[in-house]
């Protein structure tokens, strides 16, 4: 079986959230399970930088607005996974970020940037570019890679079929009717039953329209954006396709994210002996400006600074969480408002609440490794990692029960503490008070050392390692292609 997977971003070469930690791991999982597979992935500076032995596999010429596109195949520096890279220095070589510049403007020709990763996709898919290779599956990740699926399903003698996954159906990669021109498609494909979206382009639509087979990362996800008030206005799309969508959980890279054996951490752990525990606490109190305190619950948030992920209700809740006698840390970047209300809290709140506005990977592992819980309050959530690593490091995740939280998630109750399932605490309803309750309870469990310590036994005890994940898409698979491959 032979399978390739696309996207925008994989760690460690090139990270702005969980899609690169997802696109680095699964394909790893996928290998392991006796797959071939490679990578695509646009040549931004990191990516030509990062990959090991780039040598040419062909040179394709003027396209997608860019005068010089040659195809590059190299190999991963963690896992050594073949990848290919799409050498346009007109598109991809710049300063910034992979979808915007240093000042957060997106940049102007995205359509053309990943409208060119998905069509060498389908070039890859129908057994030309690269002679000694092809796929028989190419698996494409959010809205970037989506327009994979478009041009496979337009290209007359391509033999691979297509997955599309959604990671996020909130960015939905949408650009102006008037550049339709630029993909190179028929106006069948730019129509309301293509991607034509509310008189726009949209990429997510092209994903959603013609992949085979849809997936999104959790069970729960998979049934809430087939609904209005999580669909974005694409649930009637998902309703159409409900045959062909299914949720699949993320895992974790457990080689990266475990506290026996974690290089960046104070001191390591694991579920049968917690003490290390302790010393990372410390470290992150002192690196952190807190009050070294260990009767202190210290709570964590590493997220994105957005509405979505509740960041504002978090904020709205700090004082009630401090007279609990809780400490706050904080760590991300997003939305300019609550950098600003994060930083007043902090000033507010001296050696109480911590503030890191920005992504630091090795501050992310000392504060999940340090922390007694993680908060993730989220509107939605289709995933979720930060719970993952929290469950994995004894940080009890407090969660909104929606998406990838509620799977993965399980609420501390009279009877999942009698049944030794519980894990960590849920709340409904997404206001201050709801999130304050739930933290009440974790405040609670923390004050009993005996009843917290089987808690953080029976989280860390938890498999969300990429194993099960894996399975699970190579029978998608196999169902898709009826057993090519191997």
């Amino acid at each position: 079986m032979r399978l390739l997977h696309l996207a925008s971003e994989v760690f460690p070469l090139v990270k702005t959230g969980g899609l690169a930690d997802v696109v680095a791991a699964l394909p790893a999982a996928l290998a392991e399970t006796g797959a071939q597979v490679r990578l695509l992935l646009p040549g931004v500076p990191a990516v030509l930088d990062g990959l090991q032995g780039l040598q040419p596999v062909a040179t394709v010429g003027a396209c997608f607005g860019a005068a010089r596109v040659r195809l590059l195949l190299g190999r991963m520096p963690d896992s050594g996974l073949p990848a290919y890279a799409i050498e346009a220095p007109m598109l991809y070589r710049r300063e910034g970020g992979p979808y915007a510049d240093a000042l957060g403007q997106e940049w102007p020709d995205n359509l053309q940037r990943y409208g060119l990763l998905g069509w060498l996709a389908a070039q890859l898919g129908g057994g030309e570019l690269d002679p000694a290779w092809s796929p028989d599956v190419v698996h494409a990740h959010d809205w970037h890679a989506a327009m994979a699926c478009a041009y496979l399903r337009a290209h007359p003698g391509a033999g691979a079929r297509s997955v599309f996954t959604i990671h996020n159906l909130a960015f939905q990669g949408l650009f102006a009717q008037e550049d339709r021109a630029l993909l190179g498609l028929s106006a069948a494909f730019m129509s309301p039953a293509g991607l034509e979206y509310h008189g726009q382009l949209s990429f997510m639509k092209a994903g959603l329209k013609f992949a085979d087979r849809i997936t999104t990362v959790s069970p729960t996800y998979a049934g809430e954006i087939a609904t209005p008030e999580f669909g974005q206005g694409l649930d009637g799309v998902i309703r159409a396709r409900q045959p062909d969508v299914s949720g699949i959980l993320n895992g974790i890279d457990t080689r990266v994210w475990d506290p026996a054996t974690d290089p960046v951490i104070a001191h390591p752990y694991d579920f049968q002996d917690l003490s290390g525990k302790a010393a990372c606490k410390v470290a992150v109190q002192r690196e952190s400006g807190l009050v070294p305190d260990p009767a202190a619950p210290l709570l964590a948030s590493v997220s994105r600074l957005s509405s979505q992920k509740g960041l504002d209700l978090l904020l709205g809740a700090l004082p009630a969480m401090l007279d609990m006698g809780a400490q706050i840390v904080l760590q991300g970047a997003g939305e300019a408002a609550l950098e600003t209300a994060c930083r007043d809290a902090a000033r507010a709140h001296p050696g109480r609440v911590a503030v890191h506005v920005g992504y630091d990977e090795d501050r992310a592992h000392r504060l999940v490794a340090g922390a007694d819980g993680v908060l993730m309050p989220s509107r939605f959530e289709p995933c979720g990692l930060t719970q993952l690593y929290g469950l994995r490091y004894g940080a009890l995740p407090v969660v909104r029960r929606v998406g990838g939280l509620a799977d993965s998630v399980v609420d501390t109750t009279p009877a999942t503490l009698r049944n030794g399932s519980a894990t960590g605490f849920q709340f409904n309803e997404a206001t201050p008070a709801a999130l304050v309750e739930a933290v009440g309870r974790l405040v609670g469990a923390y004050r009993q050392p005996e009843l917290w310590g089987r808690l953080q036994r029976q989280a860390m005890a938890q498999d969300f390692s990429w194993k099960g994940p894996a399975r699970q898409y190579r029978a998608l698979y196999e169902e898709l292609i009826g057993g090519r491959g191997g």
